[in-house]
């Protein structure tokens, strides 16, 4: 390995750092987006027997929100449930923005890397194709430095490409269980907004989603 790198000269390093901080990324994330951590089984429905149980205190709902994205949301119908159906959703899907914004912490940059890496890998096939340049001379060209130049470009080459794969796939893979996680969100909300309000809608009202997809359709080049 320590061959490789002495090869592959010193523009190898920038891929180097580049590939733990996006290995460090992707570990974060995936520890952060468990199911159980964003989305806990039977949570909706604890919720809702604690409504049923006349248990939803202020205490209550405070402990809720601290113990997922899904129970911030869920805390947020039940602290604005008594108000009217617009301004519920108004304050739920700033919630949900919010949420989203959460999860979607550091895949924008998983996607930045799979960019950039090729880029940086490109960049020391320039400078190998330098050296190899510069191996020339009137009187004959240096063996040695045409080598370190031809190892210099492969290895760049080959390992920018390396690391934006696997970049790419995670990228892609993590935008979609926020997305799918977010569809989850809302369909908690929804049903338990229903469920809660059920009393005081009027009857052939129009139920609309609490928040949608907009609040996790954050902006990214990659998606």
């Amino acid at each position: 390995m320590l061959s490789v790198l002495r090869d592959a000269g010193w523009p190898i390093w920038p891929l180097l750092a580049t590939s733990v901080l996006c290995l460090a990324l992707i570990i974060e994330r995936l520890f952060s987006l468990r199911r159980s951590q964003v989305a806990p089984a039977g949570l909706t429905t604890q919720v809702l027997d604690m409504v049923r149980n006349r248990q939803d205190s202020p205490e209550a709902i405070a402990r809720l929100e601290r113990n997922s994205p899904l129970g911030r949301v869920l805390a947020e119908v039940l602290r604005q449930r008594h108000l009217p159906r617009d301004e519920m959703r108004g304050a739920v899907e700033d919630t949900g923005r919010a949420v989203a914004h959460e999860l979607n912490r550091y895949i924008g940059a998983i996607g930045t890397i799979a960019v950039v890496a090729p880029l940086l890998g490109l960049f020391g096939t320039v400078v190998g194709m330098i050296d190899i340049f510069g191996s020339y001379s009137p009187t004959g060209g240096d063996p040695a430095q045409l080598a370190h130049g031809i190892s210099v470009a492969l290895y760049n080459t080959g390992f920018g490409i390396l690391i934006a794969i696997p970049a790419m796939i995670f990228h892609r893979y993590l935008r979609g269980r926020v997305d799918e996680y977010m569809h989850q969100l809302e369909n908690a909300a929804s049903r338990t907004a229903r469920i809660l309000t059920a009393p005081g809608r009027r009857r052939g009202e129009e139920e609309e989603p609490l928040f949608g997809t907009r609040a996790a359709a954050l902006q990214d080049p990659l998606a």
